[in-house]
């Protein structure tokens, strides 16, 4: 009798093989500038230690480096900053407890637990703790030169890190537009599906229209870090100053991105709600089009300002007809109210164009 053949595993092969090189590249080129922010830092840093004052193996110097930049999305400066003295304090708190107890087991229990603690007080990521224990760890079990030899090499790793920010600052603008153009195919692709529902009078694709609007919002928070942390490393980075005034935009667009997609999930909710009737309802439906298509010119403005003013006419158009009464005369109250609900939507969207609050609702129809 013959053995059963060897059970074999599946392998990445043809489009998914190609997709899981392609989602790698695109990580990479995300991470190009990170890595060599810390390549160049780490570098620096163990040079310094080592050529400038003279410390025979600077692993701080190095370590410090690498865990204060990282290769998170946000690299504030201020963040930098935080996690450098929560880690330079880490540092000392272990080399005093070395330099008064010495090292060994219950020395390294104290060293922990008092380096834990001042990092979860500095900083709320607890990636961040862990790395500030690291740190102690390296004090307490590698042997040093000369007391406190190692809080000069985190120093000198901190300040390191500090300059490279400015001096080689990650790609604010390129995330923020990556971003925001995420957020916006997310925020076209829950208006389509909200448009099937109100077309065909199917209260699931309204209700699977509110499911994309309500996860929008991981978008808008991810575009807020990328714009946030690219104003911060503007202000100090000499090289970022032209890119202020964009970054500056992208968060007012941001902004108003943020309060239409809260009224985007009003506007599905109330859809689901008058779908479960299984009529038909074209005029709000045409209306979120337009509305979605004055949004997608938004889109496109992220990198060519000169969508915006294209946009912001296509909206005025959209939202000057916002009239519940005079768009289904015939219509129930219902009816009346989802296009009702449109209009927080549009104001939304022209403020995102450029208008203020006041002008855009001065665009709006008396109601």
């Amino acid at each position: 009798m013959t053995a059963p053949p060897p059970p074999t595993t599946p392998i990445p092969t043809g489009w998914s093989a190609k997709r899981y090189r392609r989602d790698g590249l695109r990580r990479l080129r995300a991470s190009a500038v990170a890595i060599v922010q810390i390549v160049v830092a780490a570098t620096g840093a163990f040079a310094i230690a080592h050529y400038g004052f003279g410390h025979a193996a600077p692993l701080i110097a190095a370590t410090v480096t690498v865990s204060s930049l990282g290769l998170v999305r946000d690299a504030r400066p201020w963040r930098v900053l935080e996690t450098v003295i929560g880690m330079v304090l880490g540092v000392f708190v272990a080399e005093a407890v070395v330099f008064f107890a010495g090292g060994g087991w219950w020395q390294l229990a104290i060293t922990l637990a008092a380096s834990l603690t001042i990092a979860r007080f500095v900083s709320p990521q607890a990636s961040f703790a862990i790395a500030a224990a690291i740190q102690s760890i390296i004090v307490v079990i590698v042997p040093a030169q000369a007391p406190f030899l190692r809080l000069l090499d985190a120093i000198v790793g901190g300040a390191m890190a500090l300059l490279v920010t400015a001096l080689i600052p990650r790609s604010p603008l390129r995330t923020a537009i990556t971003d925001g153009r995420r957020l916006f195919a997310a925020f076209d692709a829950a208006a389509g599906t909200l448009v099937q529902g109100l077309r065909g009078g199917s209260r699931t694709r309204a209700e699977r229209g509110l499911e994309k609007a309500r996860e929008l919002q991981a978008r808008v928070d991810d575009w807020r870090t990328s714009v946030e942390s690219g104003r911060a490393i503007a202000r100090i980075s000499p090289f970022l100053r032209r890119q202020r005034h964009e970054l500056e935009r992208h968060e007012r667009i941001r902004a108003a991105m943020d309060l239409a997609v809260r009224n985007l999930r009003v506007v599905a909710r109330r859809s689901a709600y008058l779908c479960d009737d299984g009529k038909p309802r074209e005029v709000p439906a045409e209306i979120v089009v337009e509305l979605a298509r004055g949004a997608d010119l938004l889109a496109s403005s992220l990198t060519d300002i000169s969508y915006e003013p294209v946009a912001r006419e296509t909206l005025r158009a959209v939202a000057a007809r916002l009239d519940p009464i005079a768009l289904v005369p015939d219509g129930s109250l219902g009816d009346q109210t989802l296009v009702s609900a449109l209009r927080p939507l549009a104001t939304d969207l022209l403020t995102a164009t450029g208008l203020t609050p006041a002008e855009a609702r001065a665009v709006l129809p008396r109601s």
